[in-house]
């Protein structure tokens, strides 16, 4: 009886655990007074088909933001890739460079100037990545919100794409970001 009863108990502490990781976390910005509203920890991604031994695997980590100036609300993402193989992403502040492969089809990002903050609401993961911010509509959030599958596919340095795959479960994430900021998913 006392083991169904502590497996019961770790199983209701894992799950509330897990939906405290998708919860957002506001922060106050003090130079600013801005409210920036991301993730606990951004969503990892792996370099998709990376099996080659020998080859540090590349990473990329994937966090919705909403900046809210006085009631003026901006969604974005933030992305940081920490390359580790030969293949390295090209310049992902590029036009047209990254791209969400979701169910219904591609969604190209669109890279813009984040606000000016005292601090960076994700911090980057290593020092030799790059990091960007992307703008994101609420129709776009919502696109990714219903998409089972996230790919996200960067410009490579030469011609090939390289893409990433994520480990968590990007749909459940983004749908509990998107109840938590009262964002519809219709």
């Amino acid at each position: 009886m006392r083991i169904i009863l502590f497996t019961a108990l770790a199983a209701v502490i894992a799950a509330c655990a897990g939906q405290a990781a998708r919860q957002p976390v506001d922060l106050l910005d003090d130079r600013t007074g801005m409210t920036v509203s991301v993730l606990p920890r951004p969503i990892e991604f792996v370099e998709r088909g990376l099996i080659q031994s020998g080859k540090r695997a590349s990473f990329a980590y994937l966090g919705p933001i909403e900046w809210d100036s006085m009631g003026d609300i901006v969604d974005g993402l933030w992305l940081h890739v920490a390359p580790g193989t030969d293949q390295q992403v090209g310049d992902i502040r590029a036009s047209r460079a990254v791209t969400l492969v979701l169910d219904d089809g591609p969604l190209v990002l669109a890279p813009i100037d984040p606000p000016k903050l005292g601090r960076e609401p994700y911090a980057p993961l290593v020092s030799w990545g790059q990091t960007a911010y992307f703008g994101l509509s609420k129709e776009a959030l919502a696109r990714v919100a219903a998409s089972s599958r996230v790919v996200l596919q960067f410009r490579g340095a030469g011609d090939a794409d390289v893409q990433f795959e994520a480990g968590a479960n990007v749909h459940a994430t983004f749908l509990d970001y998107m109840k938590s900021r009262g964002i519809s998913a219709d």
